[in-house]
């Protein structure tokens, strides 16, 4: 699976097109992936982004939830809010106006590279959780155990 990271800071237009950042391209490009897959975050004012192969571990996560269960029922809203975008020949995407609207996107979007995802923030919200992401990973005294990357998904 490819990896999307860093940060970028891309203009959006009127009409809601924004450049998907080279990096996040190339990497959807090497999964093979038709497109990007966009939903509403649960957890913060911002969009989730991926491919298809990280859509599909997320729907297959969700089948192996007990079926009529209030958390398949929760979870199955990322499927039902998602959107397939196609990416065009200058590499931007056309980002439906409930998710601008719903990340409080103006004129600049802030691809955010998190591994096999990725998010879209306004600037500003997205400096301010980065903020406090680290003051809580300094404060707990975050550590990683690394593990093994053997390309099925890792061991240890």
């Amino acid at each position: 699976m490819a990896v999307f990271l860093s940060t970028f800071a891309n203009k959006v237009d009127k009409k809601g097109r924004v450049s998907v950042p080279a990096t996040f391209r190339a990497a959807l490009e090497q999964e093979k992936s038709a497109g990007v897959i966009l939903y509403p975050s649960f957890k913060h004012p911002c969009i989730e982004g991926c491919g298809d192969e990280r859509i599909e571990q997320i729907a297959a996560s969700i089948d192996a939830l007990d079926a009529f269960s209030e958390e398949a029922e929760n979870l199955q809203t990322i499927l039902a809010d998602s959107v397939r975008l196609t990416v065009d020949g200058d590499g931007r995407i056309m980002m439906p106006k409930e998710l601008v609207d719903f990340a409080g996107l103006d004129e600049t979007a802030t691809f955010v590279g998190l591994g096999k995802s990725f998010q879209i923030w306004a600037p500003a919200a997205y400096e301010a959780h980065r903020n406090e992401a680290r003051e809580r990973a300094r404060r707990s005294g975050a550590t990683l155990r690394l593990v093994r990357n053997d390309g099925d998904g890792g061991g240890r």
